[in-house]
């Protein structure tokens, strides 16, 4: 169980603050269940309520600086997910960003990135899709390593791009 104060990772809102842990009456019953109150971190004055217990959205800390640390040095290394058919990469790329996995999210980072740059080189539009899904992944990955390591989230597109380059 996540305690008061402490930052999680809450499915694709990202990360999220737990500012209460309490119980709350189930709608349509007289039962009571124990309940997460998360404030996003980057979207003020929202609030969710989710049970501590929770199976359909993936819950989990952050990563710790040590963490962050070791996966930016590793993106090199990190594999891309090439697939010709369209309905399968998106499907795969829906799958991966499911998963709130921050290895999966680079791999759909460096997918995107390369497949915009051949796209662009060869004169044509990035796709909605491959748009959409770039963007979710980013706002993921660089929401949560901003946190951890106290970087502007606007600038931890071009810290990771630095970090890599070297």
């Amino acid at each position: 169980m996540f305690e008061i104060g402490e930052y999680i990772v809450y499915g694709n809102t990202g990360v999220c603050k737990v500012e209460e842990v309490k119980k709350m009456p189930v709608p349509g019953t007289k039962n009571e269940r124990l309940y997460y109150t998360l404030e996003p971190v980057y979207d003020k004055g929202c609030r969710l309520f989710t049970p501590v217990d929770n199976q359909k959205v993936k819950m989990r800390p952050v990563l710790t600086i040590k963490e962050a640390d070791e996966l930016i040095g590793r993106i090199k290394e990190i594999d891309t997910l090439w697939i010709k058919d369209e309905k399968s990469r998106e499907q795969m790329y829906k799958d991966a960003i499911r998963t709130c996995n921050c290895e999966e999210l680079v791999k759909i980072i460096k997918t995107l990135y390369l497949r915009k740059k051949a796209r662009l080189a060869a004169g044509k539009k990035v796709t909605s899709s491959d748009a959409k899904y770039l963007h979710l992944a980013e706002e993921s990955l660089y929401g949560e390593l901003s946190l951890v390591m106290g970087i502007p989230k606007k600038e931890m597109e071009a810290f990771i791009y630095s970090k890599v380059k070297e």
